[in-house]
């Protein structure tokens, strides 16, 4: 190929070429990131892990009140150990009763026994809680 101008290269090695590739690549991006939204439909996460969180409260699989410990986690990605009694109005043994339930379960996942708690997004729950992304 001829040179473009006196400051830029030729063919694919040419500047113009660099930024019509950036502008491909960012758009390819863009496009993935809205399909992998659309899969995982995070607008509606909460309420799918809150309603799973009752249905298991109902079926006695989980104590009552475990969805209330569920939320503040969702909402800062950790909730410290010392701060689930006040979240579930009780008093620290229940708060232990219902932690050690949901850790025992794999919903939420701990790095000692004094670091915050985690949701964990255990596989088996995949296409219940996400199931754009996980078919069941």
């Amino acid at each position: 190929m001829q040179r473009c101008n006196d400051l830029d290269g030729r063919g694919t090695l040419s500047e113009e070429a660099l930024a019509e590739f950036a502008i491909l690549f960012l758009q390819t991006c863009i496009d993935q990131v809205t399909f992998m939204q659309g899969l995982a439909q995070s607008d509606q996460l909460r309420n799918r892990i809150l309603i799973w969180a009752e249905e298991e409260t109902r079926a006695d699989r989980l104590p009552q009140k475990s969805g209330a410990i569920l939320e503040p986690i969702l909402f800062r990605g950790e909730l410290p150990r010392g701060d689930v009694a006040a979240f579930l109005q009780t008093s620290e043994r229940g708060a232990r009763r219902v932690t050690s339930a949901l850790l025992e379960a794999k919903i939420l996942t701990s790095e000692s026994p004094r670091a915050p708690l985690h949701l964990a997004f255990p596989a088996r729950l995949a296409s219940r809680w996400m199931p754009g992304l996980f078919p069941g």
